[in-house]
């Protein structure tokens, strides 16, 4: 398919938008590499340091990256939607319609909204969100996707090792922020279609524990290993040839119709 490049990100969910956090890492590779270099956020401390990303600062530069034509690849570790069992409580039809929803319930895109803030209510309690279990589930829900793994979690699983609950619940705001911004430039598999039109950039979801391993750690942070191996894992997917079977998991016409609500996995087949 020869993206111009591939960006592994390992997301965090943690404090606020504009908080730099060392869980949020960004590592891109090109078709072909045998390694994939760090994206380094574009602000720099007093003494000229690097410090670490934003969730704003990610969002924007990939939006930056549409902007230029870079024709990229994306893969994001948190939940980009919610299971059924959600949509048929809250009598939701479809993603878009989702977006709008859950950010109305979860501004978490807001500067200085956490999520913990939603949750407790004090948001609430400031005037700025419904009050709080306006819009969630119970962890024994799990998305078809989730349930094809052997370990993926609940996407209302939180305050547990390894969950993706809170950086679900702070990131789906930026995806239709993203959107938003970049129109039909973007590509969010598999809610625009299970088959992305050529010349677009396409975000999927990613669970980098299918390929960690797959790649020596090198030194580096465990978050900045999963950004890593994601990178290099679809670079080097699409370099043999094989990134375009993931695009269509094998998957039965009722599942594919539960899978266009809940998305899925890239990877998972």
């Amino acid at each position: 398919m020869n993206f111009d490049c591939y960006i592994g990100i390992d997301y965090s969910g943690a404090e606020a938008p504009t908080s730099r956090l060392k869980g949020l890492q960004v590592y891109s590779a090109l078709v072909g590499a045998v390694d994939a270099q760090p994206w380094h956020s574009p602000t720099q401390s007093n003494n000229g340091q690097r410090v670490n990303w934003t969730r704003r600062e990610v969002a924007e530069r990939l939006l930056q990256e549409v902007n230029k034509g870079t024709r990229f690849l994306a893969g994001i570790d948190h939940g980009f939607s919610m299971p059924t069992s959600y949509f048929a409580r809250y009598g939701l039809e479809s993603w878009p319609q989702f977006l709008a929803d859950f950010v109305h319930h979860w501004p978490t895109h807001g500067d200085d909204v956490r999520v913990e803030f939603v949750r407790d209510g004090k948001l609430h309690r400031a005037g700025g969100a419904p009050p709080p279990g306006g819009r969630t589930g119970t962890a024994d829900e799990f998305r078809l996707t989730e349930r094809w793994t052997s370990s993926a979690k609940s996407v209302f699983l939180f305050d547990v090792q390894g969950s993706v609950a809170k950086s679900t619940h702070a990131g789906i705001p930026w995806l239709k922020w993203l959107r938003d911004q970049a129109g039909d430039r973007v590509h969010f598999w598999p809610f625009d279609g299970w088959t992305p039109a050529p010349g677009k950039s396409v975000i999927v979801e990613v669970y980098p524990s299918i390929f960690r391993n797959r790649f020596p750690r090198e030194g580096r942070t465990m978050d900045q290993q999963d950004a890593y191996a994601t990178a290099r894992w679809m670079a080097g997917m699409d370099s043999q040839g094989a990134l375009a079977g993931y695009f269509s998991p094998p998957l039965t016409v009722g599942e594919r119709a539960v899978a266009d609500l809940e998305g899925w996995i890239f990877g998972v087949r």
